[in-house]
């Protein structure tokens, strides 16, 4: 990770793309000021990096592995953040599809709820620190923020590699169910979107996602070299129902 660039560098034997930029005003439709100020550049990402070894097999499977840095500061009263989607419906599985995380540095939060519709459903604010991994379901509403308005927040990530983005219903809520505030020594609480109807937000740390077959504290392409079968549950998710249902992140 190069920090001050907003770029990643690949070694010997790693494939990768120059980073895609998102700028401040790609998400000022979902921000509590949309005329807030902040950093231009808001986060950088490449997507579809793996090794050499593996890019046939990746290929094959339709997994793609990619990475995101944020840039630290703020805007306006909130950190930086991603303006919210849900995961589009994918041709290769015909199902909306989960996404893995794991935090490299800085301090990651994942706003995340059931729907953007006027009812979310629950609504849980994901914290994970570096090295912990959070699993986000299929078809649910999700918002990346920097936890720590003074340092960079950096992370790899498991999507499908026909991934799609829906912004629709999230722009038409000016958002997620909660904006994350900053005070003035750094510390986040929420501000409800009145928006969409009342409901409770709940905090947390990351589950063990036991359940998906995740390996605490094993890194998340090393999972996947040991086993290729592992993120089956991100390309295959229909095939996952039970863990779906009243799932808990």
């Amino acid at each position: 990770m190069n920090h001050q660039l907003m770029t990643f560098e690949y070694g010997p034997g790693v494939f990768g793309p120059q980073v895609e930029q998102r700028h401040l005003d790609d998400i000022r439709p979902s921000l509590l000021d949309p005329h807030a100020q902040g950093p231009d550049v808001v986060y950088s990402i490449a997507m579809d990096i793996g090794l050499d070894a593996d890019r046939a097999d990746l290929e094959q499977r339709m997994l793609l592995f990619g990475a995101v840095t944020y840039a630290a500061g703020r805007i306006g009263r909130e950190p930086v953040r991603s303006q919210g989607h849900i995961h589009a419906i994918s041709p290769s599985c015909n199902y909306s599809t989960a996404e893995v995380y794991e935090v490299w540095s800085g301090k990651c939060i994942v706003l995340m709820q059931e729907t953007a519709q006027d009812i979310p459903g629950r609504v849980y604010a994901v914290t994970a620190n570096p090295g912990e991994v959070l699993i986000v379901p299929p078809g649910w509403a999700h918002a990346t923020i920097n936890g720590d308005p003074d340092t960079p927040l950096s992370f790899g990530a498991w999507c499908i590699r026909d991934y799609g983005f829906e912004y629709a219903d999230v722009r038409a809520h000016h958002g997620l169910a909660f904006y994350p505030i900053l005070d003035d020594g750094g510390a986040i609480s929420w501000q409800h979107n009145d928006n969409y109807d009342d409901v409770q937000l709940i905090e947390k740390r990351p589950q063990d996602y036991h359940a998906l077959g995740m390996v605490a504290g094993t890194p998340i392409y090393q999972q996947y070299r040991e086993n290729h079968d592992q993120f089956n549950f991100v390309t295959r998710p229909q095939e996952y129902m039970d863990v779906w249902r009243n799932y808990e992140p």
